[in-house]
């Protein structure tokens, strides 16, 4: 086997503050595996700017300008963090061998790109970077995030425990996932049905190196939402399930009422009328509302528009 290209993908967006700072570890990393023979010097680092509203390109611009090994691609407009991820390695793709898709704030141990090299070097099409624990995390980030992996394998999406988007993916394998035409795209749930021989690395996550985070809480639930209405009808058939037990204690009270009404038992219960219908009601509207928002995805995937656009590329503009 050839010595192959590797390009790392990074998302970015409003990171000005910490891209000076990782930048350099990245190129480090790059380095060291092309010194040690494990990659080739095209190897390349590849920024995916996602529509930043501060100095985020300028910097990326100026860093392909400094060296040869770093390039960049910006999106037209901000697109989400999937969006600006599946970009990367959509482009990446034709020019190397394998793909490292990491996020740019250096919470992510970089020096396990060389195992997953060494996987891939093994047979691995695919290897995914999972976190060994959760002792730097609050208890509160580290149950929601825990609670995120369950919930999502519950409900039918298969995606690796502890798992985010930190993952070597061979061009192979991404050749296959073009083909996954979707507009709502959840990367976690999605690798993991293309299939091929595939592996995990652990290591320890560390705190962000500056900035701050922009994936709070309220955007873990909307991917969380996101993935299971993407990846999986198990909403619907629970929605089912539920209508099928209410339909049936329904049975039981018209028995149970008729009954009571021809012995005689009966009486004006208005607290018992008001909990039915409130409980009925609220029912009704959350599976209207899941219900709904399959629809909306169908709606989405109908227009079938761009998941994303390339408007600048550092590699355009020194032709």
């Amino acid at each position: 086997m050839s010595t192959p290209i590797l390009y790392i993908v990074i998302p970015c967006y409003n990171e000005e503050e910490v891209l000076p700072i990782t930048s350099g570890q990245f190129l480090a990393q790059l380095c060291h595996l092309i010194d040690a023979g494990k990659i080739s010097d095209d190897s390349r680092v590849m920024f995916v700017n996602d529509g930043s509203r501060d100095k985020t390109w300028e910097i990326i611009c100026r860093l392909a300008d400094e060296d040869k090994h770093f390039i960049g691609i910006s999106q037209s407009r901000n697109r989400g963090h999937q969006n600006a991820v599946l970009a990367g390695l959509m482009e990446a793709k034709q020019f190397c061998d394998i793909t490292v898709s990491i996020d740019c704030d250096g919470q992510d141990d970089i020096s396990v790109i060389e195992q997953m090299v060494d996987e891939y070097a093994g047979g691995c099409e695919i290897v995914y970077g999972v976190r060994s624990k959760r002792e730097t995390d609050t208890f509160f980030k580290r149950f929601t995030a825990e609670s995120f992996y369950r919930i999502m394998n519950k409900m039918g999406c298969e995606v690796v425990f502890n798992h985010a988007d930190y993952r070597l993916i061979s061009t192979r394998a991404l050749n296959e996932l073009a083909n996954f035409r979707e507009v709502n795209i959840f990367l976690r749930g999605m690798v993991p049905l293309v299939g091929f021989k595939s592996t995990s690395v652990y290591y320890e996550r560390h705190e962000r190196q500056a900035g701050r985070s922009h994936y709070p809480l309220s955007k873990m639930i909307g991917l969380a939402v996101d993935g299971i209405t993407s990846l999986s009808i198990k909403p619907i058939r629970m929605i089912t399930a539920l209508g099928i037990i209410v339909s049936l204690l329904s049975v039981v009270g018209i028995i149970w009422a008729i009954t009571a009404h021809f012995l005689g038992l009966t009486a004006a219960g208005w607290s018992s009328i008001i909990c039915v219908v409130c409980f009925l009601s609220g029912i009704q509207l959350i599976s209207l509302g899941v219900i709904g928002e399959y629809v909306g995805k169908t709606y989405m995937e109908t227009k079938a528009r761009p998941r994303y656009i390339i408007s600048d590329r550092t590699y355009e503009s020194k032709k």
